[in-house]
């Protein structure tokens, strides 16, 4: 057993932390699917409410690299139609955490991850741009991003089912969900150390330390992503979903 930062981590849990903080990485610079499989990895350290607050600085870290590889790519049409009712959902589910323990929230994101799936594939197939222009599916987007994300970090299939129904290029995409989500990760900092008391001084050096970890995800993430051509990117983000939904269960 290791001692660090008053946790005591067996060999195994200090090498899912180091997965989990090259998978993060990557999933800030496009290979989305990598950061729905890191929540439920780190989970099985911490368990579901402690690593949320664990994960939440490293997912802050990440989210920079993101920005600052993509930041001139973001759609802020669909940024502004989104932020405001993240906030709704934040709120919301600071409230409906307290209430969800790791189990019936674990079947509850599986269940939602299976549900956008499908959402995704017809989507893939809609007139372009057809329904993020109307009003109910950018607020219910946004309400379901936050609420998801706050209570475990998982936003991102909500998102992806809003992003691929624009029907953005590749790196606007990736830049949209990189600033998307850094904006909102930040603001459930305060909720997370007021609130829940999950963020310490001791999750955040926990976090720091894998630091050299996540910058070499998000380089893997670049050059991956480099790999994937414009015309398979939507596929490509489909298929991670489900990797994602089906390690939920296992």
């Amino acid at each position: 057993m290791t001692d660090l930062f008053s946790y005591s981590l067996s060999p195994s849990n200090c090498v899912l932390i180091g997965l989990v903080a090259l998978l993060t990485g990557m999933s800030k610079t496009g290979v989305h699917g990598a950061g729905m499989l890191s929540a439920p990895l780190l989970a099985l350290v911490f368990g579901g409410h402690n690593s949320s607050g664990i994960i939440l600085p490293m997912l802050i870290i990440a989210d920079v690299f993101g920005v600052f590889y993509y930041h001139r790519h973001a759609s802020w049409k669909h940024l502004k139609l989104l932020l405001p009712w993240a906030a709704v959902g934040i709120i919301a589910g600071t409230f409906a955490g307290a209430y969800i323990d790791d189990k019936t929230f674990k079947i509850i994101m599986a269940i939602t991850i299976f549900v956008s799936i499908p959402l995704m594939i017809w989507l893939k197939q809609g007139e372009k741009d057809s329904i993020p222009k109307a009003g109910w599916f950018s607020v219910s987007t946004g309400i379901a991003g936050g609420f998801t994300s706050m209570v475990g970090n998982l936003a991102g299939s909500v998102m992806a089912v809003y992003l691929l129904a624009a029907r953005l290029p590749k790196n606007v995409y990736i830049g949209t969900t990189a600033w998307f989500f850094l904006v909102i990760n930040w603001a459930k900092v305060p909720f997370h150390v007021f609130s829940w008391h999950t963020i310490t001084l001791n999750t955040v050096f926990l976090s720091l330390i894998t630091l050299p970890l996540i910058l070499l995800g998000a380089i893997a993430g670049v050059f991956i992503i480099k790999k994937v051509p414009e015309e398979y990117y939507r596929g490509f983000i489909i298929i991670m979903t489900i990797v994602a939904a089906v390690s939920m269960l296992l």
